[in-house]
């Protein structure tokens, strides 16, 4: 990431913190339907209004056979199709609603060789789906690694092309930066992203509206591991343990710096919010 050379992520993050601050509580959406149970469903994403988990869409693979605990709450195949249209925001996403102890786990900055396999690995073992915001000069050079993020189930997001900090540049390049990332990962894995992040957290008007019109709703995090200040694997998987919460949506990285730590701690925090009682699960979009 360019900008990492230039500015510190503490720095970034403060130009973020206002935009993150001034969504509070409202950043809160229903993913899923109280009145369903845990089953295997359609990855994809939702709309701020509600969401719930259907059944598999046809030609879908269906999950293996597992534990109520570790059956994913979403499912292998995005759904068909896409939402005729996509409401302009003016916060993003915080957390999620609608289903207990649901938490859903992002990882941002990728794919890298390095770690996200690691990452993908240990979600397999688990049979746990989680939200990837890729970066598109990353997805370009690492293409078997989006393909394989989505025939597991994952969901991939778009997290710009480059990681600049958008507040910083004119409107065409906000644009270009959302949009070149949609387009590899269309290329890369035959669906446009439904889910957008700021790098840094740092929104404005012009990422709310064209992602809007590239067919992609605002999702930020409510448990920022740190990871990116690499202070341990321990620290990292006590800082997720101890935040967790019903519709948590937990930041980490699989790319932009060593994320061996990073790796570490996804495989220690993950069994334990199992054993106690959460599940992981990916979000999806109805249409709206």
């Amino acid at each position: 990431m360019k900008l990492d050379r230039m500015l510190s992520r503490r720095g970034a993050l403060i130009a973020g913190a206002s935009a993150l601050a001034a969504a509070g509580t409202a950043g809160v959406t229903s993913l899923f339907s109280s009145t369903e149970t845990p089953s295997a469903g359609a990855a994809g994403g939702t709309s701020g209004r509600a969401a719930g988990i259907p059944g598999s869409p046809g030609g879908a693979r269906s999950p293996v056979s597992s534990s109520y605990r570790l059956s994913p709450v979403a499912g292998f195949a995005a759904p068909p199709g896409r939402p005729a249209r996509t409401p302009v925001r003016d916060e993003p996403f915080l957390r999620v609603g609608g289903l207990g102890r649901t938490v859903v786990l992002t990882f941002d900055d990728g794919p890298d060789p390095r770690y996200t396999p690691q990452v993908l690995k240990t979600l397999r073992e688990h049979r746990i789906h989680a939200m990837f915001f890729v970066c598109g000069n990353m997805a370009k050079a690492h293409p078997d690694l989006v393909r394989q993020m989505t025939e597991e189930g994952h969901v991939v997001g778009n997290h710009t092309w480059s990681h600049p900090l958008l507040t910083r540049l004119p409107r065409s390049a906000v644009r270009g930066e959302m949009e070149r990332t949609s387009e590899i990962v269309e290329r890369t894995c035959g669906a446009r992203p439904a889910w957008f992040r700021a790098p840094y957290g740092a929104w404005n008007r012009d990422a709310y509206r064209f992602g809007a019109e590239l067919g992609m709703e605002p999702m930020a995090w409510t448990v920022d591991t740190l990871d990116w200040r690499t202070p341990g694997a321990g620290a990292i998987a006590a800082r997720v343990e101890e935040q967790a919460s019903p519709g948590a949506v937990v930041l980490s990285h699989d790319a932009g710096g060593n994320r061996s730590q990073s790796v570490q701690a996804l495989r220690r925090y993950l069994p334990r919010l199992l054993d106690e009682g959460y599940h992981v699960a990916v979000p999806r979009r109805r249409a709206v």
